[in-house]
């Protein structure tokens, strides 16, 4: 099954009129992955720092036998480094070939979004191409990330989002 079905499936699992994600914070604002694509959340391990990497690669850890590399998700957005602290966790993604590890503050849920609340990115220089939309809920909204254009790995789920026409 190849990365695009799987996610599509992955949403399409709970019900054909919503999607469940899972829910996180870096820097106060609240951002939202599939939750088929969260292998597990595990709380903040140092990393093996690689050579030549780009400053929001932390570096490698091991994981029960497989390496995986970890993202600095808020340094990855240019908001600076993300402080470690006892709430910072790396969020493992099946994102391919191999996990990788998102650096977030904290994994705030697990919620259903109806699909009558996803909307397209804002047409914005940058933020249409880091994300796949957002999912208003109430007077919140939660930014779906483009994870494949931010960390890599070949996720594609933009169909998920309604594009405007």
């Amino acid at each position: 099954m190849s990365m695009m079905t799987a996610a599509a499936a992955a949403f399409e699992s709970t019900d054909s009129q919503a999607i469940r994600i899972v829910t996180f914070l870096v820097e106060g604002r609240q951002f939202g992955v599939d939750v088929g694509l969260v292998r597990e959340i595990k709380g903040w391990q140092a990393t093996t720092p690689l050579p030549n990497t780009a400053s929001y690669v932390l570096g490698v850890l091991n994981l029960r036998g497989t390496v995986i590399t970890v993202f600095d998700f808020r340094q990855r957005l240019g908001l600076g480094p993300s402080p470690i602290s006892r709430s910072s966790v790396i969020l493992v993604l099946d994102l391919g070939r191999q996990p990788v590890g998102l650096l977030v503050d904290a994994v705030s849920d697990i919620v259903d979004i109806p699909r009558s609340d996803l909307r397209p990115p804002p047409e914005m220089l940058g933020v249409e191409e880091a994300l796949h939309g957002i999912a208003v809920r109430g007077d919140k909204v939660i930014a779906l990330p483009d994870l494949g254009m931010l960390v890599g790995g070949g996720v594609q789920t933009a169909e998920l989002v309604p594009t405007q026409h």
